[in-house]
């Protein structure tokens, strides 16, 4: 079934774009606290940053849509603004669609994206405990390059460990 792309609405789905999100650290990490944050403001930070991906000169974040539902969300990006790199900070579906092929379709509209920007590769980040994203992105292309922060990054900003993963854009 063929998958529809289009501009996340804040305004209309400010709700929904907060619960995928968080539910991303959930599934990635087995808890969404990285995400709310100490302060519980996690949600607030994360619109902000969402809202200047929604821009007219800069449309970088899609909901996913199958027979007029949402079941998924995407954000890309340039990798520190490298804009030789693209980065893919969110692949999400929602959980009754994982498994069934549709993700493919997620991966070829950011190749699709970035190709037209004639941009030659790009990363995306992923929890060494999800084994299941991890499978399918080497399934589809993708090149595990270990880990993407020192250990002296890791105690200094409190992150996550996650490895850094490439494709290259033909």
């Amino acid at each position: 079934m063929k998958l529809e792309f289009k501009a996340i609405n804040i305004t209309e789905h400010r709700d929904l774009v907060v619960k995928f999100r968080a539910d991303s650290f959930f599934t990635s990490f087995g808890h969404d606290r990285d995400f709310w944050g100490e302060d519980g403001q996690g949600d607030k930070r994360y619109l902000d940053i969402l809202a200047k991906k929604l821009t007219p000169e800069n449309l970088l974040a899609f909901h996913v849509w199958q027979n007029n539902q949402i079941i998924g969300q995407m954000e890309l990006d340039f990798y520190f603004g490298d804009k030789n790199i693209g980065y893919i900070n969110l692949f999400y579906l929602i959980p009754e669609v994982r498994g069934s092929g549709v993700s493919h379709q997620l991966d070829q509209f950011a190749t699709d994206f970035f190709k037209k920007l004639k941009v030659p590769k790009m990363l995306l980040s992923v929890s060494p405990t999800n084994p299941r994203a991890i499978a399918y992105y080497k399934k589809n292309g993708w090149t595990d390059l270990g880990p993407r922060f020192s250990q002296e990054e890791l105690e200094k900003n409190k992150f996550p460990q996650v490895h850094l993963m490439e494709k290259l854009i033909s």
